[in-house]
């Protein structure tokens, strides 16, 4: 029971990391901006986020420095994709090779750093719960804000008047700028708010999930959570669910490999990019069902007066 205990806790802690940058990309592409330079926001991040931590012993100002990096660096993407007109997916590739090689650089004198004694979470009384306490609630308070954000999220889109603003602008840009609503900045605010979810999800690989910095570390999650979001039909709710789930894959591989299971390590390491392809077949196979759920603009240029 303790280890399907520490299993389920595990899978949190990946699908953490997941479902901020996943949730950033959502608010993103509501807003009919596709970034797919969320690998190298994250790996950014990650180093500067790490950086802080090493330097202040803070975790909380290690995740504002990871947001205030990747909302840099998405704000940059935004300029050159919403005023200049560049090509969206050619732009985010773009950013995404970059920060692999920005952060490689930034990070040589890092990588022999280690930080301080993490310390234990524990959600008093439920914590000490048999089974319950160490899978659930013995986690960093960050997990808990995830899921209270994705919450605020549901409400944000659904309930008010800018998340409606938000969802119009990604439907239909030229009527949102008919009604008077600034279009380009609306998508610029969306696209760095979602860069700073991508840099917080960046910093807690480096200081939280793996407390290390190496070159690479991201190791494509920044991928599997653009997947995500065309997986959850644009929901933040099924976000957070695919992220534990693809969290769950993720750790199941590890489990296996500790109980000594005969598969290659090699195969075992492939399972959350094959689970992510065998989503996004299944996904595509209606594609119908996908045009009803996806923003009407997303992917697509919006020249004002034009």
């Amino acid at each position: 029971m303790d280890t399907y205990a520490l299993l389920l806790a595990a899978t949190l802690n990946a699908g953490t990391v997941l479902a901020i940058a996943g949730l950033g990309l959502l608010i993103n592409e509501r807003s009919g901006i596709v970034n797919l330079g969320a690998e190298g926001m994250m790996l950014v991040a990650a180093i500067a986020g790490f950086a802080t931590a090493v330097q202040t012993g803070s975790d909380w100002l290690a995740f504002g420095a990871g947001a205030l990096a990747g909302a840099l660096m998405a704000g940059a993407f935004g300029v050159l994709v919403i005023w200049l007109n560049t090509n969206q997916y050619a732009t985010g590739l773009a950013l995404s090779l970059f920060g692999n090689g920005f952060s490689a650089f930034v990070g040589i004198k890092y990588t022999q750093e280690h930080l301080a004694a993490r310390p234990h979470f524990s959600v008093p009384l439920l914590g000490d719960i048999p089974f319950i306490g160490p899978a659930l609630f013995r986690q960093h308070p960050m997990v808990y804000l995830t899921i209270a954000f994705m919450g605020g999220l549901v409400w944000f889109l659904y309930r008010s008047r800018a998340g409606l603003v938000l969802r119009a602008v990604g439907e239909s840009p030229e009527s949102a700028h008919a009604l008077g609503y600034p279009v380009r900045r609306i998508r610029l605010i969306a696209v760095m708010v979602g860069g700073a979810l991508c840099g917080v999800a960046g910093a807690y690989i480096s200081v939280v999930y793996t407390p290390l910095w190496v070159e690479g570390m991201v190791a494509g999650k920044g991928w599997i959570a653009l997947a995500l979001t065309t997986f959850a039909t644009w929901r933040p709710s099924r976000v957070l669910l695919g992220a534990y789930l693809f969290g769950g894959v993720t750790m199941l591989q590890f489990h296996l490999q500790g109980e000594g299971v005969a598969i290659s390590s090699q195969l075992l390491t492939m399972l959350p990019y094959l689970a992510t392809i065998a989503v996004l077949v299944l996904i595509s196979r209606n594609p119908v069902w996908i045009r009803a759920n996806m923003p009407a603009s997303l992917g697509k240029p919006f020249f004002p007066g034009s």
